[in-house]
């Protein structure tokens, strides 16, 4: 294995970049150790006048509403509003999240089944809750592909 770093003071953000042949417990471990370093993500979750502090994990996903720049974040059994934008987020959140279409982020964590349509969208549905949203025709293989690498990554 060779390892390579280049020092560029004009880019804004840190990169790490892994390239394999295949995905082998080595380069998962090396993924989990960078990921573990990088910084947490602090988000604040809003309900009325509260303030929470939760667990990113806890979270099913988030939407947009379509009602000024507030965004929804679902948990099993609760809903919360967040201060950021959608594509903020995007940036923000760990690989266990992903875009399921133009106004939902979903936690992978968390998806039970995929009931796949092939003329309209797919209903995704989660674990431990009757809670379920639609995945575009547009995201579906890479939420599909998400699915199997998380779930091929802790099988082993």
């Amino acid at each position: 294995m060779k390892v390579r770093i280049e020092v560029d003071s004009q880019i804004e953000e840190d990169e790490v970049i892994i390239k394999c042949k295949e995905l082998t417990k080595t380069i998962q471990t090396i993924q989990e150790n960078i990921t573990k370093s990088s910084p947490k993500v602090n988000l604040v979750f809003y309900q009325n006048n509260v303030e929470y502090y939760l667990p990113l994990n806890a979270i099913l996903f988030f939407e947009t509403t379509g009602k000024g720049t507030e965004i929804d974040a679902h948990t099993e059994n609760d809903l919360y509003k967040i201060k950021h934008k959608l594509y903020e987020l995007e940036e923000l959140l760990p690989n266990y999240f992903i875009r399921a279409s133009k106004s939902m982020i979903l936690n992978v964590n968390h998806i039970y089944s995929i009931e796949k349509n092939l003329t309209a969208s797919s209903i995704v549905q989660f674990k431990r809750t009757h809670k379920q949203v639609y995945v575009s025709r547009k995201y579906y293989k890479q939420v599909k592909e998400k699915i199997m690498e998380r779930r091929m990554y802790h099988e082993e």
